[in-house]
């Protein structure tokens, strides 16, 4: 476990927890990034500016984020948004418009049910949360041990 960093993890788990508390409290809104996304592009498609400005203002601010702790870390700004991966870049744009086809089937994406819905005990997160879990530790078995290519 050469990358385990149980400080930072915390951290970043409880400025989620956090941020997901706060619009839900404040905004009466759930934090799941694909639902933002999606309403904040509709939103900008009809012309409606006061609920996309709120939208597009927390997803720039999740891409702008990493910038904050950039002078921490030593890297330049490529370095802390696109890590080097030995994974081929057509194969990481594959799976994330994978990723973007299953949160729409999902009718979300895991900070919506993982980190909302679960708050909320919604039983259709629950499930959501646990075939993320399985599917991950499946991906990661077959990729580790089968196709013996482990990272």
């Amino acid at each position: 476990m050469e990358h385990f960093t149980p400080l930072p993890a915390l951290a970043g788990g409880l400025l989620i927890g956090l941020a997901a508390a706060l619009l839900f409290n404040l905004q009466g809104r759930i934090a799941g990034i694909s639902g933002i996304f999606a309403a904040g592009l509709s939103a900008l498609l009809r012309r409606t500016w006061d609920e996309a400005a709120w939208r597009w203002a927390f997803l720039i601010g999740l891409v702008l984020a990493p910038l904050a702790l950039r002078p921490g870390t030593g890297e330049g700004a490529l370095e802390v948004w696109l890590p080097a991966s030995p994974t081929p870049t057509g194969l990481l744009v594959a799976a994330g418009l994978l990723v973007g086809f299953g949160t729409a089937l999902g009718s979300g994406c895991t900070s919506g049910h993982g980190v909302c819905g679960l708050a909320r005990l919604s039983r259709r997160s629950f499930l959501a949360t646990a075939l993320f879990m399985v599917a991950a530790a499946l991906t990661v078995f077959v990729r580790r041990h089968l196709l013996m290519a482990g990272f």
